[in-house]
């Protein structure tokens, strides 16, 4: 990594603190700090649920796959827009339409307040501990790319590059520090900003690898054959079909999702806002995966979990290298920042019952803080806890189904309550470690005959094993439990209580938003005319081009911030 290119990720890490800053002063309560007060434009709600499926793994894993096995990466990562889909249809206008503050709120009037405590503990527990190992993650793909000098301060005496815990510490210092001082806001609004680096990156890569490949029909002699398949054995059309429903629950009702689409003004607007995301996903991952999927013709003896990276070095200038890990910082960063906001909205109001607006504010800051020191040092402990990552993987993945799955019965059903909650955790985490690990040749009842053509089975199922108890076994119990239930769930009349939600007037996001769009897009565009000063004359005319194109954007994209600002300040004198 040059100079330049530690200039460029610095400028990007300090633009993100900026925002951060800027959004202090919308802070004036924990409905404006945890869900934006109901006034994020749809499409900013929309981006940010796109980029919080993201993270510094989704290069390493994804873009791995799709250096192996080609399309195949592209179809499954494809199933996350077929549930944002399906869940902007069945339940993101409902979120909204509840008129809560917090899908916690939702938890706790529709099931009870030990649910709330279940789910809270449980899954913020595994959602912090996996963003830590995303942070970590991270810091090593960037520390390979800068050595230091012998007797350096910040140097790692094993690998003579930077030392990955001060990487983590810096990264997760930043993330930190902007979520807790910007809430919601700037958790949306720095979305938006890494949804711009993120695919400019990715279009410069891909622009001069296809002129290095002459073009698609290039790529397509070298590479081969069944590269451009969408299935595998690993990956078949059952795992898609079962990856997209497990989605379409995690989408659906978990948290981080959850609270962007209370953060809309409309239900019609969260609706719009989940379709966004999956039309997003239905298009784009046939986009992002392609630098791998070149590079495997550039290079076919390459580390797949490298091949991210690799694309990127073989053909960017100095200075959009670090373009490219600000895009895999932004993320990383988005992950983290999301499920920050959306846990310490949760635990806040049960630290400030009877407070007001500014002192609810102090207290949401510091949870952030704590929650960020827990997450932090989680990343920084991660060579020290050997195999956890595999378990902590699996058991996030046995456990997200049967956490969220009661809220979205909780929809249709007016018999599933507080005990249905817990029966479906329960059950789903006794049938995971049943099959999972007590029954395995290692396990304890290995060796036990009877369980010896189950083990079989549960072999050969592979990975569908998670599916089976995470989708299957939570279905099973909610189903038989709305059927043979003989009585409405208390939590039914304490939601048809609730005040009819209010549709909020869009506020200063409006204008806003747009303005963010033009200052990335026009610092982007700056950024790529420096850099053609030194690229070769093949690389100078098309990152000239690129560069004037994007300074046209950032002047349209201007035009609009201006029209909106024009548009909330005629609302608000009208009022």
């Amino acid at each position: 990594m040059t100079t330049a290119d530690a200039i460029v990720l610095i400028a990007y890490l300090a633009g993100m603190l900026a925002l951060g800053i800027f959004y202090m002063r919308r802070n004036t309560s924990l409905k404006q700090m945890f869900a934006a007060g109901h006034q994020s434009p749809w499409w900013v709600a929309g981006l940010s649920g796109f980029m919080t499926m993201f993270s510094a793994g989704t290069f390493v894993v994804w873009g791995g796959l799709a250096y192996r096995s080609g399309l195949v990466a592209v179809a499954v990562n494809m199933s996350y827009g077929v549930a944002a889909v399906l869940a902007g249809a069945f339940l993101a206008a409902r979120w909204r339409r509840l008129g809560v503050e917090s899908p916690a709120d939702y938890v706790r009037l529709r099931f009870g307040n030990s649910a709330v405590q279940l789910y809270l503990w449980v899954m913020m527990l595994f959602r912090l501990i996996g963003s830590g190992i995303a942070l970590y993650a991270l810091s090593v793909l960037l520390c390979v790319l800068v050595p230091l000098e012998p007797g350096h301060m910040l140097r790692d005496p094993g690998t003579g590059n930077l030392s990955v815990t001060f990487a983590v510490l810096g990264f997760g210092a930043v993330i930190v520090l902007y979520t807790m001082l910007g809430g919601l806001w700037a958790v949306l609004m720095t979305d938006v900003m890494q949804f711009i680096v993120l695919n400019l990156a990715v279009l410069i890569t891909v622009i001069l690898i296809l002129a290095r490949l002459g073009g698609l029909d290039g790529f397509a002699a070298r590479v081969p054959e069944g590269f451009f398949a969408l299935t595998s054995d690993d990956y078949g059309w059952w795992f898609i079909a079962a990856w997209t429903v497990i989605h379409f629950f995690m989408i659906g009702a978990e948290w981080a999702f959850v609270q962007r689409f209370i953060s809309v003004p409309t239900p019609r607007d969260a609706r719009r806002s989940a379709w966004l995301f999956g039309g997003l996903y239905l298009i784009s991952p046939a986009f992002w995966l392609l630098p791998p999927m070149l590079y495997r013709a550039i290079d076919p003896n390459a580390n797949p979990e490298q091949a991210y990276m690799l694309a990127a070095q073989a053909v960017l200038p100095a200075g959009m290298l670090g373009l490219v890990l600000a895009a895999m910082f932004s993320a990383t960063a988005s992950l983290i920042s999301g499920q920050l906001n959306v846990f310490a909205g949760a635990l806040t109001p049960m630290l400030t019952r009877g407070r007001d607006g500014l002192s609810e504010v102090r207290t949401g800051r510091i949870v952030t803080i704590c929650l960020g020191l827990f997450l932090t040092l989680v990343a920084v402990l991660i060579p020290l806890l050997g195999g956890a990552e595999k378990v902590i993987v699996a058991a996030t993945s046995l456990l997200v189904v049967p956490l969220v799955a009661p809220s979205v019965w909780g929809f249709f059903s007016d018999r599933v309550d507080q005990r249905s909650a817990w029966l479906t955790v329960v059950a789903a985490g006794t049938v995971g470690l049943f099959l999972r690990y007590l029954i395995t040749p290692a396990g304890p009842l290995g060796d036990v005959a009877a369980f010896q053509p189950l083990q079989r089975w549960a072999a050969d199922a592979g990975i569908l094993i998670d599916v089976i108890v995470g989708v299957a076994v939570p279905m099973l119990v909610l189903g038989a439990y709305h059927l043979f239930s003989r009585r409405i769930a208390p939590g039914v009349a304490r939601i048809a209580a609730l005040p009819p939600a209010a549709e909020t007037a869009p506020g200063g996001g409006a204008s806003d938003a747009p303005r963010i769009v033009a200052l990335t897009v026009g610092a982007s565009g700056l950024l790529l005319w420096m850099t053609a000063i030194t690229a070769s004359a093949e690389d100078r005319k098309i990152l000239l081009i690129t560069g004037a194109a994007l300074a046209a954007l950032a002047l349209f994209a201007e035009w609009i911030g201006r029209r909106g600002a024009r548009a909330v300040e005629r609302t608000e004198s009208v009022a």
